[in-house]
């Protein structure tokens, strides 16, 4: 314990000299995601040692844990329990020295395949203790599910990218594994038809956890691919996979039924953007996210999408010199674009058309306010979300 004491003041000291000083700090775990954001400003301060799980009570379904914990551990010990985090939060990066941190994982506040059901990490956290940019340690939240008064400060967190605080301890719903598993693939269906269907289950009591809807340009001829999976009580499951797979047949579909071993690497390799298609087709483009309504219609684009969360996350390989087209479409059916990965050999001037859409003058004035709060020297103004 004292330790981690010596280890929690060593980072509120850090925090504390650069606000004295007027430096910028850029908080870093394991740096799996260092590929993101606008910029990478400031001195980089490491979270990795003050980690470890503080508590865990599996009864209650909640576990706190220190930034620095790895995330690869936190999953380890709750699939010890036969539980997990039900949004499937995406590590990329393996290894000893590229470790994803829990720390890393509700700043960036990205989520896997099962979110457009499961929910998001915000939608997990119960609260959370953070340094601000004076360097005070403050708590937010609890351990419990409950209303309470005042604004949800442990949840903004999430997505914040390290520029409002730096998050030293998080407490998170956890939920237990699904008894049963099983994912179809239904060949030959359209982009269009394979939305259509996905909404209309959607509005069904069926154990929908997943989907992924890709066309694979490369077979002959080519070929178009819905894979959905399900999660729940073991006869929910079962009754569900002959219901949409004789759905999936009455449009003219393939379907097959998959080797639960072989699609949870499947679902894995899609959270980590580790298949065929998240591998850059040229050094000129750039990986696109389409955040939109999941009831969004199929986009007039020439390039090849896969398409994850019922619709609502779309991605593309496009060239930077695209991001007006690409926010405009997004824009006219109610969504945003996000430059996601740059080109390594053009980072810089691939990132000058903006990581994410330009805020409106409203907005801007918002998160300027909001950053003054809770970091007014500008220490985690490292710009990574914005440019300003």
């Amino acid at each position: 314990m004292l330790v981690m004491d010596a280890e929690l003041n060593s980072l509120i000291d850090a925090v504390r000299n650069a606000a004295d000083q007027g430096g910028t700090l850029r908080l870093r775990g394991g740096g799996t995601k260092d590929f993101w954001g606008q910029s990478l400003n400031g001195q980089v301060l490491d979270t990795r040692a003050y980690r470890g799980i503080v508590s865990y009570e599996p009864s209650e379904l909640v576990v706190t844990v220190r930034c620095g914990t790895p995330l690869a551990e936190l999953e380890a010990a709750l699939a010890d329990q036969g539980q997990c985090l039900a949004f499937e939060p995406p590590h990329f990066g393996e290894g000893a020295t590229k470790a994803a941190t829990v720390g890393g994982m509700v700043a960036a506040g990205l989520s896997g395949p099962a979110r457009a059901t499961a929910g998001a990490v915000r939608d997990f956290i119960l609260g959370a203790r953070f340094i601000n940019g004076l360097g005070e340690h403050l708590t937010f939240g609890g351990q419990v599910m409950k209303n309470v008064a005042g604004y949800d400060v442990s949840r903004l967190m999430a997505g914040s990218w390290g520029t409002l605080g730096l998050i030293t301890e998080v407490s998170l719903k956890v939920l237990p594994v699904a008894p049963a598993e099983a994912t179809i693939m239904c060949a030959g269906l359209a982009q269009g038809t394979a939305l259509e269907l996905l909404h209309r289950w959607g509005g069904q009591p069926l154990p929908l956890n997943a989907s992924a809807w890709v066309r694979d340009a490369a077979a002959q001829p080519v070929a178009d691919y819905l894979f959905v999976r399900l999660r729940g009580a073991v006869a929910a499951v079962q009754s569900a996979l002959e219901t949409m797979s004789a759905d999936a047949l009455a449009l003219g579909a393939q379907v097959q039924q998959m080797d639960n071993a072989e699609a949870a690497q499947d679902w894995r390799a899609s959270g980590e953007q580790a298949l065929q298609f998240f591998t850059p087709p040229s050094a000129e483009t750039c990986l696109w996210r389409l955040s939109l309504p999941q009831t969004a219609p199929v986009l007039d684009l020439a390039q090849a999408q896969y398409i994850e969360w019922q619709g609502a996350q779309r991605w593309l390989w496009a060239p930077a010199s695209a991001a007006v087209a690409l926010r405009e479409l997004a824009h006219s059916v109610g969504g945003h674009a996000t430059l996601f990965r740059a080109s390594t050999a053009h980072a810089k001037v691939d990132k000058a058309a903006g990581v994410n859409t330009p805020l409106e003058a409203v907005q801007q004035r918002i998160q300027k306010q909001l950053q003054q709060q809770f970091d007014p020297k500008g220490v985690f103004a490292t710009g990574r979300l914005y440019a300003f």
